[in-house]
């Protein structure tokens, strides 16, 4: 018996615990455990019943990740599954903590299932580019039908145990301290009461063919439409569809079959990738280094939409929020914004007013900077300029207690300066939150040089506190999201004075696999701010440099997008998607007359090669110059904060899986048109020399 699954008898119940630290992921030790474990049990006459449990804090969490890439060992998990669901004596899945992917299809495999308050079940595979491969897609829906089953699996949402028992995937809900006792007194019970083994695959949720086929096609046809571009979501319906249509031995066939195609999927290895990144980005330096100050109490500076947001991400994590406005009039309008998300909240039967009014007790509002001396934390967003940032800075100076750490929302400034101007840069640090700052993902930690370790550890901790997913950026212009932002919508606004209209361009952008198009976020966002920052770099633009005017001369009309009802696109009586405007592609046709352009036409294809050469060329230039850690740092700022398309991993591992000798080919070829612009990155030119990869340089030291 292998140690990573240890067995007892507790009477007649062959106790069998999964002991495989830290999650109980499913490695070939567990699965070959719990094999021999059923098996001893088949072969004891004095074992009536058994017992699957997890030691620690999860039943079983999952595949075991380490083993990803590597030929399958014996025995397969489907095999493990099939043992357990045709033992000849009643099998018990007691669960508590996770039950996820082949975690939730081995209790499925169980005959009888309780959870313990605060268990997790999921079949979440669909985040990684799979289906659930050993039995997920053929025992869920005889047990909870078409609907929730489907659901559960593309969503790849985790639920409780209460809405488990009500789904039909688990059979109670446990009351007792432990899963372990829950368990022993539920096999007891059943064994008083003579239970017979009762299998998944026999379970009747689908008897009805013809409602259950109704409610596939419907979810089919959402899929297609809300999937457009994934591979794996279409390949459980396909399953679920084999579930309805074959004996359960040949359903498990074609489960096995498109199982394996998605792993043949190029999007399961930017999925993976994705996944992987996001665990390995907290890995920076000054986390190892020094750990972080303790945070209990947050200010933060500016009640407008990014104040109120950041605010908004605050009280959700629990923390008091004390916010500081220069008047009267600016701090109900600060508080007002933070109420308006939860009134949203409530107004959609999300929130109770009751919560709603226990959230806002943790909120106070201020025009005096002396509210703000005993927080520890605080985070200025201001208006992006440098001389009201340093003017912010220096009230927070004066006022914050010793040791408070003193943070930025700069987009763009040089932190640098701003940390210069007081007498403690060591506690300055650049938070980078992204709009709407409560919903979205990406946090840029960015980092000045005379910060200290325990700070840069602080804000990785608040970005935890606070469900963000941080990366460490450098001090530049844009770090590394916005800085790489604007060289590759520069080279959309190339292509568009060339010949391309901003609509074929967003076009291609969204078939690539992104929610919108660069001229249609810029609307999103507003041409005013993009305008701002052009006038701000005026001065220091390269005269050689080329320059395209087109924007400028839509802002000039004061078309700033969605909020004046026009901008690349136009947005009649308040309408959230855009329609082209034929002004503005007579405005782009005078721009190319005046820059002496004769338009030709791009294929998407081309726009596309075009669109990533830029954005991958200026990304390794932001790793190669240390702003970036590593790629796979770029490749979590574009995952969640710039809509990259998931599945493609980023643009790095993009670059990677189109190989990086087509990438610099492309560049070499585009430079022979403009060479300033598409200048090779010294790093990308030294990995092909080189044969090496992006994903080289992610490897831990």
């Amino acid at each position: 018996m292998t140690e990573a699954v240890k067995t007892t008898r507790s009477g007649a119940v062959l106790v069998a615990t999964v002991d495989n630290p830290p999650v109980n992921a499913l490695g070939v030790a567990v699965r070959a455990g719990l094999k021999a474990a059923i098996e001893a049990a088949e072969a004891d006459p004095a074992v009536q019943a058994v017992l699957i449990v997890g030691a620690g804090r999860a039943f079983i969490a999952g595949a075991d990740i380490r083993e990803f890439g590597k030929p399958p060992q014996a025995p397969s998990l489907p095999e493990v599954c099939r043992t357990i669901e045709l033992c000849s004596k009643p099998v018990v899945a007691a669960i508590h903590g996770p039950a996820l992917g082949g975690g939730l299809e081995i209790a499925l495999s169980a005959h009888y299932r309780v959870a313990m308050p605060g268990s997790k079940l999921g079949l979440p595979e669909v985040q990684l580019g799979l289906i659930p491969g050993s039995g997920g897609t053929q025992r869920a829906p005889r047990l909870a039908g078409i609907q929730a089953s489907v659901e559960l699996m593309l969503s790849g949402r985790h639920i409780g145990a209460d809405e488990a028992v009500k789904l039909g995937l688990v059979d109670r809900v446990g009351s007792a301290a432990d899963a372990l006792t829950e368990g022993l007194a539920y096999a007891g019970e059943l064994l008083a009461r003579q239970a017979p083994v009762r299998r998944s695959c026999d379970a009747l949720a689908l008897a009805d063919k013809a409602a259950a086929q109704a409610q596939l096609d419907a979810l089919k046809a959402d899929t297609a439409k809300k999937s457009k571009g994934l591979f794996s979501p279409l390949k459980i319906i396909e399953a679920v569809q084999g579930a309805l249509d074959l004996p359960f031995d040949e359903g498990m066939k074609r489960e096995r079959e498109l199982f394996l195609q998605c792993i043949d999927s190029p999007q399961r290895a930017g999925l993976i990738h994705a996944f992987f990144a996001e665990r390995e980005v907290v890995k920076v330096p000054e986390a190892k280094a020094a750990q972080p100050r303790p945070f209990n109490t947050i200010g933060v500076v500016g009640g407008g939409t990014m104040g109120a947001g950041i605010a908004v991400s605050v009280l959700d994590a629990g923390l008091p929020v004390t916010m500081v406005e220069r008047d009267d009039e600016s701090i109900a309008r600060g508080r007002a914004n933070v109420e308006k998300v939860y009134d949203g909240l409530v107004a959609k039967g999300r929130m109770s007013p009751e919560a709603k009014a226990a959230v806002m007790a943790r909120f106070s509002g201020s025009t005096s900077y002396d509210a703000l001396a005993q927080v520890d934390l605080v985070i200025e967003a201001v208006f992006e300029e440098m001389g009201v940032k340093k003017a912010v800075f220096a009230e927070l100076d004066r006022v914050c207690k010793p040791g408070a750490v003193l943070a930025t929302n700069t987009s763009y400034l040089d932190i640098d300066e701003i940390a210069g101007s007081v007498s403690r840069p060591q506690d300055v640090v650049g938070l980078h939150f992204f709009s709407p700052a409560n919903i979205m993902k990406l946090l840029e930690i960015v980092v000045p040089a005379r910060v200290s370790a325990d700070v840069v550890s602080t804000a990785f901790a608040l970005a935890q506190k606070l469900k963000k997913v941080p990366v460490r950026a450098g001090v530049c212009d844009g770090f590394i999201g916005n800085r790489i932002l604007a060289v590759y919508r520069a080279a959309a606004d190339h292509m568009m004075e060339d010949g391309a209209s901003p609509y074929q361009i967003d076009q291609a952008v969204r078939d690539f696999g992104y929610p919108m198009g660069p001229f249609q976020v810029s609307d999103l966002a507003g041409g005013d701010i993009g305008w701002a920052t052009r006038k701000r770099r005026a001065a220091t633009r390269d005269p050689q440099a080329r320059y395209v005017q087109i924007a400028d001369r839509i802002c000039e009309r004061g078309w700033f997008g969605q909020k004046t009802a026009r901008g690349y696109y136009l947005y009649p009586n308040g309408a959230r998607v855009g329609s082209p405007d034929p002004e503005v592609l007579a405005i782009v046709d005078a721009e190319r007359e005046r820059a002496g352009i004769t338009p030709r036409a791009f294929s998407n294809e081309e726009i596309m090669r075009r669109y990533m050469a830029a954005m991958v060329n200026e990304g390794a230039n932001v790793v190669h110059q240390g702003i970036a850690l590593r790629p796979l740092d770029v490749d979590v700022t574009f995952v969640y904060g710039y809509g990259f398309p998931r599945f493609r991993g980023g643009p790095m591992k993009y670059a990677d899986m189109i190989g990086l000798p087509q990438i610099l080919a492309d560049i070499e070829a585009f430079a022979k048109e403009d060479p300033l612009f598409w200048k090779p990155s010294p790093l990308l030119v030294e990995l092909v020399a080189k044969g090496a990869n992006f994903d080289s340089l992610n490897k831990p030291e």
